[in-house]
């Protein structure tokens, strides 16, 4: 049975639904009913542990098809790596500066970290604001990247395994856009309930 483009939607919007009502709840739970005791505390940080270990999973799943691949191409693939037909992606263009996005996108959310442990709520604000911002200008870049690829998916192993290792964390960066926006939209209403 054929899921196609309609399952796919569903599925991303079921996601999504889960995703805003999980954390509605938390956040319902932190600030109105404060039930957040110690071992709820130590309960979601396990919960975001075990999370996080199989992300780590999940990623080397991909990386182990790359690398088997890569280092014995001609066991895995029988011939050359990258294949002779494809016309890889330079790595210190458009992927460089995507990854200092994503460094930088990571300063500025350890500053906005360290303005709130220090009640510095307008610093933490802009703070989440500009890395709420890098996270959008990444994912334009890939947008970008993936339309001006010279390979498809379906053309062969690199582009596969290319498409679905960036395309997952390209997954992963959306949601932790997502994240940090609704908490940048919570401290603009906390900071002007002040």
């Amino acid at each position: 049975m054929a899921v196609g483009l309609k399952g796919v939607i569903i599925g991303l919007l079921s996601v999504l639904a889960v995703m805003f009502f999980w954390r509605k709840d938390v956040i319902f739970e932190a600030v109105v009913e404060k039930v957040h005791t110690s071992e709820a505390q130590t309960g979601l940080r396990y919960g975001m542990a075990l999370f996080i270990s199989s992300e780590v999973m999940f990623f080397v799943a991909f990386f182990w098809a790359f690398f088997n691949a890569a280092l014995d191409p001609v066991e895995a693939i029988g011939f050359v790596w990258p294949p002779e037909n494809i016309e890889v992606i330079k790595p210190f263009h458009l992927p460089f500066l995507m990854t200092m996005i994503l460094l930088l996108s990571g300063c500025t959310v350890t500053w906005a970290h360290h303005a709130i442990l220090e009640g510095k709520n307008d610093e933490a604000k802009q703070a989440l604001g500009i890395t709420v911002l890098l996270g959008i200008s990444f994912l334009c870049f890939q947008i970008f990247e993936y339309a001006h690829a010279a390979f498809g998916f379906t053309d062969g192993i690199y582009p596969s395994t290319f498409f679905m290792a960036t395309g997952f964390h390209g997954f992963h960066v959306f949601v932790g856009t997502v994240f940090l926006f609704v908490c940048w939209r919570r401290s603009e209403e906390h900071t002007s309930e002040l």
